[in-house]
């Protein structure tokens, strides 16, 4: 048994709130007893044990991400020359992608792996597509990219869902380019039979609370028509999937043009449209997409930081929520790496298309961040409040810094930024403290030697 003891935390329900809807509150003086790596006990108004861990300042539930490409670290700070729009930084990540091989990957990701743990966050879902060597030819060990990444994860400590992507097309009735060739498979069969291969050897090698596999379609660009169908009907039951969706008005008229529906409808023609697809981006849909995907209930992972980033758009997130649609937060090419920056800037895209604020509240911009994840992970993630049964992932957040002093505790999301964060615990394990990973130290150093494998 673990003890920490939070000098405050946001707890809520069975936690004491007092609140009827058992909504989150900031409680003083509260110990958690950790069995397992989840909460066995939660007394708030408690004093520390002898042994037990101390949290200063406001602890709160770990972040998910929902949405990431590792290796797009790389251009982080390098695609910013000139103007240009999504079409143009893509053939700069193409180009960093052709400099990948499971050594080099796995030092890189372990470094922006370990950038996420010190920032706040406790899962991730790596959006996964580069399989091969380049040109398309398979490595001796057919997962060397795959494994490569849960390797790094474990190094880092933080729940990864790998998702292993279904990419065999250029565009909508074109191949796969040379620069796309390694991302590839023979046909959505050999996929299929890719990713159960996979699943058997994550599920042998890793625990399955730490690493899990997930599928993924990379967008109806990426995906012939007859391909979805197999998807459908193939695709173990139990497994997320998650897919681009009309993140860019081209996209949607390809598709118009090519099957008569847009993206989501294309999906929803398949049957793929369902509680357990999370769509990506999600920036460019009609009223009628809207309707589809609340109905659903589909989870929509935005990633405000990098659609403001590449210039993609404002989706339309608040009236996807209200459609039915659950909100989670990802740092896709990882312009920034910050959970509470990308709460904020969700918000702030709403006020900015609306004219309106208080879009999202508070409380909703932090259940995001956390549980609105939960469809889309193949591991657990942490509860939107720290309650008994819930995984122990934390992060303490600085309530007297220049950013937070004033703040009340549950408005951070307005205040608070990755500096903020003190501490950061998973599956019960004190992993980070004050922006250093207590296994691989400062991540600015790991992110400098590891970048210098790329031009």
């Amino acid at each position: 048994m673990t003890g920490f003891w939070c000098e405050s935390a946001v707890v809520g329900g069975e936690g004491g709130t007092g609140e009827a809807d058992g909504g989150p509150t900031a409680l003083a003086s509260v110990r958690l007893e950790i069995r397992d790596g989840r909460i066995a006990a939660l007394t708030p108004g408690a004093e520390a044990e002898p042994g037990d861990h101390i949290l200063k300042g406001v602890v709160f539930p770990a972040a998910a991400n929902a949405h990431s490409h590792a290796f797009h670290r790389i251009l982080r700070g390098r695609t910013h020359d000139g103007r240009g729009d999504f079409w143009v930084w893509r053939e700069q990540m193409y180009r960093s992608a052709a400099e990948l091989t499971p050594e080099t990957y796995e030092k890189l990701a372990s470094a922006v792996f370990a950038e996420m743990v010190v920032a706040g966050f406790s899962s991730v879902a790596e959006f996964h597509y580069v399989h091969h060597q380049p040109g398309g030819a398979h490595y001796a060990e057919p997962h060397a990219m795959e494994l490569a990444l849960a390797r790094a994860a474990m190094a880092a400590g933080i729940r990864l869902t790998l998702l292993d992507t279904l990419y065999l097309a250029g565009g909508i009735g074109t191949p796969l380019s040379p620069e796309q060739s390694r991302f590839g498979d023979a046909d959505v069969q050999a996929w299929l039979e890719r990713l159960e291969s996979l699943r058997t050897e994550i599920a042998r090698s890793f625990p399955p609370e730490m690493v899990g596999v997930g599928a993924a379609l990379h967008s109806v660009r990426g995906v012939p028509d007859e391909d979805l169908a197999a998807v459908a009907g193939q695709l173990p039951a139990d497994m997320p999937l998650h897919i681009h969706l009309s993140e860019q008005p081209a996209e949607n008229e390809a598709c118009l043009a090519a099957y008569g529906v847009t993206p989501a409808g294309l999906l929803e023609r398949h049957g793929l449209l369902s509680r357990r697809l999370s769509a990506v981006h999600a920036t460019h849909l009609t009223p009628g997409d809207i309707a589809l995907l609340g109905t659903a209930g589909a989870t929509v992972v935005m990633c405000p930081s990098t659609e403001a980033d590449l210039a993609d758009g404002i989706g339309p997130a608040r009236a996807l929520f209200d459609a039915g649609a659950a909100i989670a937060l990802g740092t896709d090419q990882h312009a920034i790496i910050d959970p509470w920056v990308e709460m904020r800037t969700l918000e702030h895209g709403e006020r900015l298309g609306s004219g309106q604020r208080g879009r999202f509240s508070p409380q909703e911009l932090l259940r995001a961040a956390t549980d609105g994840a939960t469809r889309a992970m193949a591991t657990p993630i942490a509860a939107f409040v720290l309650s008994v049964g819930a995984v122990c992932d934390l992060m303490a957040v600085d309530p007297g810094s220049a950013r937070t002093a004033g703040s009340k505790a549950l408005q951070f999301p307005f205040s608070a930024t990755a500096s903020d964060v003190t501490d950061v615990v998973i599956a019960g394990e004190l992993v980070a403290s004050n922006g250093i990973h207590r296994r691989l130290g400062p991540p600015g150093s790991r992110l400098t030697e590891a970048l210098k494998d790329f031009s």
